[in-house]
This record gives C-alpha cells, structure tokens and sequence, in this order.
C-alpha cells in the first residue's frame, strides 16, 4: 500500500513538473544595459514588459506566461553571441529579442541559422536585415537609412547646403550613411564633409574644430547614444551653432538626459507615432498602462519595445499551445495586416520590413521630443 502511495505520489509529481515545464514560454534578450546604449536599451526594455505583463496577468499565451530573460551583452558583439548561444542552450529560450545595435546583430544571423531560432525586433534599422531576407529576422522598425534619407531631405527643404555627416566607424555607420546619402542626391547637393569616428571613446575635438571651421550649418551625427551626446558637446564647446540631428537609435529620455544643457534644439527622427499622441490608439494603450505601473508616461524608445512586444506575442498566439521555435518562424509570417494600434504591420516570405514609419521630432526647453 506504501509502495502504491509512494508511486501515485512520483508520478503525480512528475506530471506537477512535466506541466510547470510548459507554464513559461522563455524568450532571450542580449542587448547592452551597461555601456553607451544602455538608456536606450532600458527604455526599449521597459516598454516590451509594459504588453508583456498585462498579457500575462491576463493568464498569457494560451495559458503560458511569457518570461523576458534579459542579459547584459556590454553592448560588445562578440559577448552577444556568447550570451546568445548560453540563452539557447541553457535557458531553453524558443526565440531572440530586441537586441540593441546593428553589429551585433550581424553577428546573431550565423547562430540564427545554426539553431534554427528566429530574432523578433532587433533594435537596428540596419538595412542588412531588411534586404536580402532573412528567414530568421523580423523586423518591427524602419530601417535607419529612411531615417537618415528624411533627415537630410528635411535640411535641405528649409535651406541648409553645408550639412556635414559624422558616423561611427562600423556597419552602423556605414548602413546609415548609405541613407544620408541618398538623401543628399534627391536634394541635389554633397555632404560639407563626411568622417568617421572612433566606435569606443572617440576624442571629438578636432572633428568639432575641422566642421566649425568650416561653417557647417547642420551635423548629422551617427553613433551611439553615449558617443552622440559627447559629439555635441564637442561642438558647442567649438564655437558651432550648427543644427545637430541624430537618428532614431537616440529617440530615449536617456539621451536627452546625457545631452543635459546641450539638449535644446536637436533633431532626432523618430519611427513610431507621437509619444505622447492620445489619438493613436496604440499610444493611448501604452499611456494607460504605463500610468497603472505608476510611470509619468512613455518615451519613444518604451514605443518600440512595445510594438516590438505586441508582434511577439501575436506570433506566439499564432504558434499554438506548445509553440517552438520554427513554429513562431511560420506563425510570425503569416502574419497580415496585424493592427499594432492604428499601424498595421503584416511579413510575407520575401517581406520581414515590418513598418515604414519614420518622422522628425525635436527637444524643446523643456528636455521633451516634440513633433
């Protein structure tokens, strides 16, 4: 009778573990929360989680709570994969997420393919993400070449001609440089100057002094967060007024925070609607729950992780009560007209874009983006 008792007991307990096994679908997140990214990455992250636990306080995902392991990759490519492979094959993620900068995402896509796992929403507008496709990519934003595109069609429409370009020296700046450029040809005019910098601790001074001399009217500044803020002050500190625009990459509070009295004025593009538009539906959502979770409100960075969040868990609805990771592949392009919140994002086979959105915004006195 023991021996019975003992036997029902294991087996129950067996049975208790086997369903806890499939109460979590776990999902990696290796991006750079320490490091010249990590305002950005944070606010991307806060974002993700503000859809992410209101869906699983409504139980989940066909009753599995969604778990968001995030690690600290130090913004550094080379620790993304390490950690990347670690969340596969220790933590048993079924997929990749919001992972921040276009080199390491680059570096994602060989182990991508080897473990047969997609990346949902990589924070990068890199254009190598977007064309040729990637089976295992699905992009949620525009591509920083757009952004780049627009920022100097926007110059050139209020009367700048001396406009210089200042990128970080790797694919990043490259990747959007390419879009600069583009822009410049539709305007029918040529960068003042085109230079790279340094990708860790780039020394700003003689850059800041060769452009002042040089009478820019405006400086588009390609880089991180951290190494974008420290290239204005360089700037100001030459003496230059010149209009300051950056990218997408830098749409956080964070940054406004690391510009500090230098923020006034900067052009930032932005590739999601007004975040403080109430009469965008998915705005207003985000609001709302930011508000329950006692947060003022949301920045354009908490947007991106949020539509980024709204897309995962569409895919993972779609992939069904055991889902793997080849299945929320397939479920993620099936995907058609999914409305985010007044945006309607679809993929298809030969298309992982996701959203075409790109605007300009600007800081005001008040340290806050406006459209």
């Amino acid at each position: 009778m023991k021996g019975t008792l003992k036997l029902g007991l294991g087996l129950a307990l067996t049975l208790l573990l086997s369903t806890a096994s499939f109460a979590q679908i776990r999902i990696g997140q290796p991006s750079g929360f320490t490091g010249s990214v990590s305002a950005g990455v944070k606010e991307n992250t806060d974002g993700a989680r503000l859809w992410l636990d209101a869906v699983n306080a409504r139980g989940g995902v066909h009753g599995q709570k969604i778990e968001l392991v995030s690690v600290d990759d130090q913004f550094d490519p080379r620790k993304t994969v390490e950690l990347a492979r670690e969340l596969i094959t220790r933590d048993k993620v079924i997929a990749l997420f919001l992972n921040r900068g276009t080199p390491h995402a680059e570096a994602l896509l060989p182990v991508l393919e080897a473990f047969k796992l997609p990346l949902v929403a990589p924070s990068t507008g890199a254009m190598v993400l977007h064309e040729p496709v990637n089976p295992w990519v699905f992009n949620v934003r525009a591509t920083y070449q757009r952004e780049a595109a627009r920022a100097i069609e926007h110059l050139a429409s209020i009367g700048m001609s001396r406009i210089a370009v200042w990128q970080t020296d790797d694919s990043f700046g490259a990747d959007s440089a390419t879009g600069a450029l583009k822009g410049f040809e539709k305007a029918g005019i040529k960068p003042l100057l085109q230079e790279k910098f340094a990708r860790d601790k780039p020394d700003f001074s003689g850059l800041a002094q060769q452009t002042t001399a040089q009478q820019a009217q405006a400086v588009l500044v390609i880089g991180s967060a951290g190494n974008t803020a420290n290239a204005v002050k360089a700037l100001r500190g030459a003496g230059s007024k010149a209009q300051v625009v950056t990218l997408s990459n830098n749409a956080s509070e964070g940054f406004i925070k690391l510009l500090g009295d230098h923020a006034r004025g900067v052009i930032v593009t932005q590739v999601f609607p007004n975040e403080r538009s109430v009469s965008s539906p998915m705005i207003k959502e985000a609001m709302e729950l930011a508000k329950a979770k006692g947060l003022e409100g949301v920045s354009p960075a908490m947007m991106e992780g949020y539509a980024a969040a709204k897309v995962l868990v569409e895919g993972l609805r779609r992939a069904g009560p055991r889902p793997t990771s080849q299945g929320l592949r397939d479920a993620l392009e099936s995907i058609r007209g999914f409305d985010l919140g007044g945006l309607s994002l679809g993929y298809a086979r030969d298309d992982h874009t996701g959203l075409d959105f790109a605007d300009l915004s600007i800081i005001d006195s008040a340290g806050k983006f406006r459209r």
